[in-house]
């Protein structure tokens, strides 16, 4: 299952990764909400259900095959849910340049045989895979100095994932309207929001592209539950903020938030 989105390494590429890597580097996702000049990424969101007499054994097997991931997989994320959510999750998110890049990798993933042990060491520990896909809101980001995923990076402690990572997930209604305006309201509040915490980080402001449309996710990375806690008080006395999350909850039928922590295998920490 997680072959479907892995990438070779050069040495055992077939023709048409290779192809990709000499010039085919261009966006090839959605344009939806996109402004004249933003550079996109589109982002897969994975999500594994561990059965519970499992879970040790896939995560002590995905730490021991860790670089192997890192050097076939545009990994960023991964991490385990704390609370928030349903538990036991393997929760893990790539970043690709577009549809036609992360096609090539799928082609080319059962060609490494790390990979391929990987995969018959773990099979037996999940019960249910889950995959989206979604498009960062670049302008919305650039508008405001942000990097993004892609020029995000967060320090380690002793080598060690050292923070957690908030996921603030919104469903919105239907219509082809309702991205453009939370964008639209988010992006009017965010900046005092920013001012009033400079604590937190926005890593990335995501919405879907392919499975749950109409879906927005922002994550946020916090040193810990409690910065957590100081940055949602601080962004209470931002007006402007306030205002655009009134403005969201118009469009929005449900808002859930999760706490994930990041495991060794994870480029994000």
């Amino acid at each position: 299952a997680e072959a479907s989105m892995l990438a070779p390494t050069r040495a055992s590429l077939g023709g048409g990764m290779r192809a990709f890597l000499r010039g085919s580097n261009k966006w090839t996702g959605s344009t939806r909400f996109l402004s004249s000049g933003a550079v996109p990424s589109m982002y897969e969101l994975r999500q594994y259900t561990l059965k519970p007499e499992k879970a040790g054994k896939y995560w002590e097997t995905l730490a021991q095959y860790a670089e192997v991931r890192k050097r076939l997989l545009p990994l960023k994320l991964f991490a385990q849910p704390e609370t928030g959510g349903q538990l036991g999750v393997a929760t893990h998110l790539y970043r690709y340049t577009g549809h036609e890049e992360r096609d090539a990798r799928r082609a080319a993933a059962m060609e490494d045989p790390e990979w391929l042990a990987f995969l018959g060491e773990t099979k037996e520990c999940t019960t249910e895979l889950q995959s989206s896909i979604f498009v960062e809101a670049s302008s919305t980001l650039e508008a405001n100095g942000l990097p993004g995923g892609a020029g995000f990076s967060a320090p380690k402690v002793d080598g060690k994932p050292a923070g957690i990572y908030e996921f603030r997930k919104y469903q919105l209604r239907l219509g082809y309207d309702t991205v453009p305006l939370f964008l639209e309201h988010y992006g009017k509040g965010l900046p005092s929001k920013l001012q009033a915490d400079p604590e937190a980080q926005l890593v990335t402001l995501l919405y879907s592209d392919v499975g749950f449309l109409n879906q927005v996710i922002e994550v946020w990375r916090h040193d810990d539950s409690s910065a957590m806690l100081r940055s949602r008080e601080a962004a209470r006395k931002a007006q402007e903020w306030r205002s655009g999350i009134a403005q969201i909850a118009q469009l929005a039928q449900t808002f859930q938030t999760t706490i994930m922590k990041p495991v060794d295998a994870s480029v994000w920490f």
